[in-house]
């Protein structure tokens, strides 16, 4: 594994680890809002593994890639973001997006950054407007950080009781940032919470689209999740003619993090049957 820095406008750069051959049929990772690439980082050894190029990428503003000057994280600027990223990968390309990075990728798709195959983890144009609420009201509600990673923890099984939380903290430390006060604060920026209007219009957007009839797409839906409702995969599958559903029982929002084998073997599952790599399954 190798982490790189990929220039974006701005002079700003954005931090990846990069997995597998290049040359090879490529992914690029993008984790939900408020987390970083170390999201990904059990899924992205076993997609290379299966013989593809990953780009697991800290959305601008998260982990250690940059934050923007003016807080500008509208969607037209992850879109842009997106493709200088795929500068860095040969066709074909799958776009893997939960939740923020899933919208960024269906945005860009709609802007003309037309993947080869795109998931979507945990994600829909027509979200619960109660579960976004939700999850911003966690994300918003620890402004003067934590004194330990312990309390952090703590934060979430206080928001999110049914995962189980973890014997280690190392894992949840990649979250959290020193700040010169000596408090512990969320690898991100707190202005990306300003959430862009283009996200709003998005059913729009996909309904002047071109490439919601002929990309090959698979939303994986965690069965606990309060942010995608029946009504959302409905509308979803009324919006994408090429699109396949799976869904995870067990697993909430954060469905890779529930769920991690059952959320590998099904977007490899559908990769090596839309893009398939130079590894067959036997390998």
């Amino acid at each position: 594994m190798n982490t790189i820095r990929i220039p974006v406008a701005g002079g700003l750069h954005i931090v990846a680890d990069e997995l597998g051959e290049r040359g090879a049929p490529a992914i690029i990772l993008g984790h939900g809002g408020g987390q970083t690439r170390h999201s990904w980082d059990r899924a992205g050894v076993e997609m290379a593994r299966a013989g593809y190029h990953v780009i697991n990428y800290d959305l601008l503003g998260h982990g250690e890639s940059d934050w923007e000057p003016d807080g500008d994280y509208s969607f037209a600027r992850r879109s842009a973001d997106l493709e200088a990223i795929c500068d860095y990968a040969a066709r074909p390309v799958a776009f893997v997006g939960a939740s923020l990075g899933g919208l960024s990728a269906m945005v860009a798709a709609c802007r003309g950054l037309v993947p080869d195959a795109l998931v979507l983890v945990d994600i829909v144009a027509k979200v619960s407007q109660v579960g976004i609420d939700r999850i911003l009201g966690f994300m918003s509600s620890s402004p003067n950080g934590f004194a330990s990673v312990e309390e952090a923890a703590d934060a979430i099984s206080a928001y999110y009781p049914d995962r189980p939380r973890p014997p280690r903290l190392d894992g949840l430390a990649k979250n959290l940032r020193d700040t010169a006060d000596g408090r512990l604060r969320w690898h991100w920026d707190p202005r990306f919470l300003d959430i862009d209007h283009e996200a709003e219009r998005l059913t729009d957007l996909l309904e002047e689209a071109a490439w919601t009839e002929t990309v090959p797409t698979l939303l994986v839906r965690g069965m606990k999740s309060d942010i995608v409702t029946d009504e959302g995969v409905a509308d979803l599958q009324a919006r994408i003619t090429r699109l396949d559903i799976v869904d995870i029982d067990g697993a909430g929002h954060m469905v890779a993090g529930d769920r991690n084998d059952q959320f590998n073997d099904a977007v490899l599952g559908f990769l090596r049957r839309v893009m398939p790599s130079n590894v067959s399954m036997a390998d």
